[in-house]
């Protein structure tokens, strides 16, 4: 079993894809090779992009034919840097891109990493090694006035004003560097110091957690940056396929390929973002968010 990712909407991305034999593919999120894997099996080449490096070694070692065969080039980066990537590899006109925006399983059950507000680690939360900021100097150093925009607009917490007041005087006291410390600044958050429930707790953490994830690896910009690339390195007939989590993504995705039909660059296949089955959603829960978008170029 993938210990990174299981792949989410599999069936219909490879359907959209329409993998050919000998064709070149891009995978912008690598993580496990979930998808890759069977683009592979369908006689596809893909060019695998992740900024995490635990997910290229082990794609460095559970794919070592494929690699040494030149099916699969496995890169450490950034997919907002997807075409000098692209170029250096020679994956310049390509028949598919793919991006999985989803967080790995693997990254979230590791608790070093600082992903899940229900894990004890560190709150780092950076997908790669090469990022300089931490979740924990984000806490340290933003005004209640910014925590409070991170939290309303990237966690769209409507508890945030709250929240970053809370945030702040708790570092006064002591400096918050963990993921238990920021878990038990939100225990109380009234002024009457009245306890919330475990399950309105949980949903804030959650979405606190979130906001400082997507700042920490700065996401939106990424994808905002990334996106107009992917139709430079598509040949004709290519298809970007889009897998979302989050609205703030999906509207990204939305609005990108709205702006690329109305350029007359190519069109959009989905008019509604495809969602995965209840079949799916019941094998794999952290699916139940996902949306999938495609454009194909002309």
């Amino acid at each position: 079993m993938n210990r990174f990712h299981t792949p989410v909407l599999l069936k219909e991305i490879l359907e959209f894809l329409n993998v050919g034999k000998g064709k070149k593919y891009i995978d912008a999120t690598l993580g496990g090779g979930g998808h890759t894997k069977e683009i592979l099996k369908l006689g596809g080449r893909v060019l695998g992009i992740d900024i995490d490096e635990e997910a290229i070694r082990f794609i460095k070692e559970n794919f070592k034919f494929e690699i040494f065969n030149f099916k699969l080039v496995p890169v450490l980066g950034n997919f907002k840097d997807i075409d000098r990537i692209a170029h250096l590899n020679n994956f310049d006109k390509v028949s598919g891109i793919i991006f999985d925006l989803g967080v790995s399983s693997f990254q979230i059950d590791q608790s070093q990493r600082g992903f899940s507000y229900q894990k004890k680690g560190p709150l780092d939360m950076r997908m790669g090694k090469s990022l300089s900021v931490k979740a924990a100097d984000l806490i340290s150093v933003l005004s209640k006035n910014e925590l409070y925009e991170l939290f309303s607009k990237l966690g769209q917490e409507r508890f945030a004003r709250v929240v970053s007041g809370r945030i702040v005087r708790a570092r006064r006291i002591k400096r918050i560097e963990t993921t238990d410390d920021l878990m038990k600044t939100l225990e109380e958050l009234s002024g009457k110091n009245q306890r919330l429930s475990a399950f309105k707790r949980a949903l804030i953490g959650k979405r606190v957690f979130q906001a400082l994830r997507i700042a920490v690896n700065d996401e939106l910009n990424n994808l905002k940056g990334a996106l107009p690339k992917t139709l430079r390195l598509l040949k004709k007939g290519g298809r970007l396929e889009v897998i979302s989590f989050h609205s703030l993504e999906d509207r990204i995705v939305k609005d990108s390929f709205e702006d690329f039909e109305n350029k007359n660059m190519g069109r959009i296949i989905t008019k509604k973002p495809v969602l995965p089955t209840f079949e799916e959603v019941k094998q794999n829960k952290r699916s139940r968010s996902a949306k999938l978008r495609v454009f194909e170029r002309l």
